[in-house]
């Protein structure tokens, strides 16, 4: 496959696509009676590890035997079409302004029971877009589909994307880069989160050094946490 490595499909045995399957695990768990549906997973600067989070995620899903739509919203640096290898001509941009049928943008992966909706051409407005009724169409359509809508989000600042779908979905997961994040930002931005109405699960502490892991790095995830109130 393309973009990045797919380790939760690629790898099964390593370290790291366990810790997949706990973040898995513990989203189920963090139900707790309500139906977490679309997903939406963002972080505080770029490159953080946030589409990596999304993607792989969405991998284990399918590996639990769910049907998953990932959906790429963040249209300023798509990354969904180069990670999978797909066509990036039609996508979530066309679904919402030329009302493309989410069925005609949905493609399949090369992950069985994945699908993903990618970014399309990207827009001059991408927060009127994602803020759109429209949008809240499409995801309700989606999650009568799918069992699981993945939507991998822009960082929340400096720009409205991420706080907008933050309030459309169940929940959100937090990606937290441990060696570049201040707890200050990470405060703030979970601030500006709750803020918006967002439901927020819990945070994906990425790139954590530890011994016991061979490739160097270790995922934590808090979930309802007081860890993740603070």
């Amino acid at each position: 496959m393309e973009g990045i490595n797919l380790i939760a499909h690629n790898d099964l045995k390593n370290p790291a696509t366990e810790a997949y399957r706990v973040i898995r695990t513990s989203i189920q768990f963090a139900q707790a009676g309500k139906e977490l549906k679309t997903l939406a997973v963002t972080s505080c600067i770029p490159n953080e590890g946030k589409s990596m989070t999304a993607a792989n995620l969405a991998v284990v899903l399918t590996q639990a035997g769910k049907s998953v739509l990932l959906l790429d919203c963040d249209m300023r640096n798509p990354t969904v079409h180069k990670n999978f290898g797909l066509s990036n001509k039609l996508g979530l941009s066309s679904c919402i302004s030329m009302g493309t049928p989410l069925s005609a943008a949905a493609q399949a992966t090369k992950v069985d029971n994945l699908y993903a909706v990618t970014s399309g051409v990207i827009p001059p407005n991408p927060s009127e877009l994602l803020g759109s009724e429209r949008m809240r169409e499409l995801l309700q359509e989606a999650r009568e589909i799918y069992d699981y809508v993945l939507i991998d989000l822009p960082p929340v600042p400096p720009v409205a994307d991420a706080l907008v779908l933050g309030a459309m979905v169940d929940g959100v997961v937090l990606v937290i880069d441990s060696g570049e994040v201040k707890v200050d930002l990470a405060r703030d931005v979970k601030k500006q989160l709750q803020n918006a109405g967002a439901n927020i699960l819990g945070v994906v502490l990425n790139k954590v050094r530890s011994e016991h892991l061979g490739y160097g790095y270790g995922y934590y995830y808090y979930y309802g946490s007081k860890e993740a109130e603070k």
